[in-house]
C-alpha cells in the first residue's frame, strides 16, 4: 500500500477542465517522460522518453492539439513539462481523454511526484518518488490504473 495525493476536489466520474478532480476509472499507463538532467532513467517495462526544456502539455479545449504533448512555445493555453519543482521529474501518463479527446473532458492527467507536503493535485494522482519508482518497476504497457469514486 502506497499513499497518494488525489485532485483538491476528489474524484469524479464526470471530470472537466478546470475542476480540480481526478477522473474515476481504469486507464492504461502509457509512457513515462523523465528529466534526464535530474535522473537516470528510470527502471520500467513502459516507453520512456526524456523531457527537454521545450516540452509541454496543451491544456486548452479550443486548440487543435488539446490534451497532446507539444513542443514550446504554443500558441493554445499549456503547462511546462520542464518545472523548476520535481514534482514533474518523472510523468506517467495516462489514457484519459486520449482516443477520442473530447475537448473541455480534462486533460494533463498524469501519476508523478508529490509535493513534499503531500499538496492536492490539480487532478493528477501523486506518490512519493521512492514510492512511485518502486512502483513503476513492474509496470508495462498492460498495466492499468484504477481510480474509483468512494
Amino acid at each position: 500500500v502506497y499513499r497518494c495525493v488525489l485532485g483538491k476536489t476528489g474524484v469524479l466520474t464526470k471530470k472537466f477542465e478546470g475542476d480540480g478532480a481526478t477522473p474515476s476509472g481504469i486507464f492504461p499507463l502509457i509512457r513515462v517522460l523523465y528529466r534526464p538532467d535530474r535522473m537516470d532513467f528510470p527502471e520500467t517495462h513502459l516507453p520512456v522518453f526524456a523531457l527537454s526544456p521545450n516540452d509541454g502539455w496543451c491544456d486548452d479545449p479550443a486548440h487543435e492539439d488539446y490534451n497532446k504533448p507539444i513542443n514550446l512555445p504554443h500558441a493554445g493555453s499549456h503547462e511546462r513539462l520542464w518545472r523548476d519543482d520535481n514534482i514533474y521529474d518523472i510523468v506517467v501518463v495516462l489514457a484519459y481523454n486520449t482516443s477520442p479527446v473530447i475537448p473541455f473532458m480534462g486533460s494533463a492527467i498524469f501519476i508523478h511526484f508529490a509535493e513534499p507536503s503531500f499538496k492536492s493535485t490539480r487532478g493528477c494522482i501523486a506518490l512519493r518518488d521512492v514510492d512511485l519508482l518502486e512502483i513503476l518497476k513492474t509496470c508495462s504497457t498492460k498495466t492499468n490504473l484504477h481510480v474509483m469514486e468512494f
